[in-house]
């Protein structure tokens, strides 16, 4: 759940909603959800350059891969070099089809490959919320990728063979918030693009989903988050995972520092329990060891 994957990110978001009406964008519920899908989807982290004092979603950040270094947009209510004079539908279609509004097709450096799996209400309120931020009239950097890796029409061959727009599917024979914690990992907090090793073209290693990385771009490790690997986190119960989300203490009672340290702090932490929880459920964690939760709390109670 971090910003590492190969090709990172222009948007993060979640909030899975049932098959009620779709909002407007102007209706203040909507703005409401969608700042807490904004939250959970980490946008402040991948689009706001604090290393350089930027302004808040003003893009700017840096994102290294393999095949150059990505810069994230602006994604402010600027008309000019924000999102401000998009229309929901070409929004929606930027996120779920990974096409712009003049037409032209986003680099994969935009994980449009998760953010299809998004319900429409989601991508309605997440618009709607964006559109109250504050105006930022600054343009963020161009990407500094070399030929061949800036070739626009190339990303149509990079979509036919590694691009699934297929909307999220429940599955019927799971819980209610199990299917939850599929949605948020598989598609709008897109934990998988961080958490999943690449092929040399950075499509991800469909067979190895959520099996870590081991040298990212930047250097980092990212880990494992399967439950059945012999991985530190396999490890981790039900709790330790919804504590760890939450606060950023491992069950040993160390503190998760990196790139994750960022997440805590602008995205997991800022999500509900429930929606914890149903993570935890989907990443297979049974709650039935000591934990460094229940020691604090132990500790606090006295006992």
């Amino acid at each position: 759940m971090s910003k590492y994957f190969y090709l990172s990110g222009f948007v993060a978001v979640a909030l899975m909603t049932s098959s009620h009406a779709i909002a407007s964008s102007n209706d203040e519920d909507a703005v409401k959800r969608g700042k807490y899908v904004m939250d959970i989807g980490g946008c402040v982290s991948c689009h706001t350059d604090k290393k350089n004092k930027g302004k808040e979603l003003a893009g700017g950040v840096g994102l290294p891969t393999p095949f150059g270094t990505f810069y994230t947009p602006n994604i402010t209510s600027d008309k000019e070099f924000g999102i401000g004079s998009w229309s929901t539908e070409q929004f929606i279609e930027a996120m779920t089809q990974g096409v712009s509004p003049d037409g032209s097709h986003y680099f994969p450096a935009f994980p449009y490959t998760s953010y299809a799996k998004m319900t429409r209400q989601d991508l309605v309120d997440l618009k709607a919320y964006l559109d109250t931020v504050k105006p930022v009239a600054k343009a963020a950097p161009d990407h500094d990728v070399p030929f061949p890796f800036n070739v626009r029409e190339g990303m149509m061959v990079w979509k036919a063979l590694f691009f699934d727009d297929s909307p999220f599917k429940p599955d019927p024979s799971k819980s209610e918030k199990w299917n939850r914690g599929s949605y948020l990992v598989n598609g709008p907090s897109h934990c998988v693009e961080c958490h999943s090793p690449r092929n040399f073209m950075g499509g991800l290693d469909t067979d190895n989903l959520l099996a870590g990385e081991p040298k990212s771009p930047e250097g980092e490790k990212i880990p494992s988050l399967l439950s059945s690997d012999g991985s530190a986190f396999s490890k981790w119960s039900h709790t330790d995972t919804v504590f760890g989300l939450q606060m950023g203490m491992t069950p040993d009672g160390d503190f998760l520092g990196g790139s994750m340290g960022k997440v805590i702090v602008n995205t997991t932490g800022k999500m509900t329990e429930e929606d914890l929880k149903a993570i935890a459920t989907y990443l297979g964690k049974p709650d039935k060891k000591k934990t460094a939760a229940s020691n604090i709390e132990k500790s606090q109670s006295g006992s």
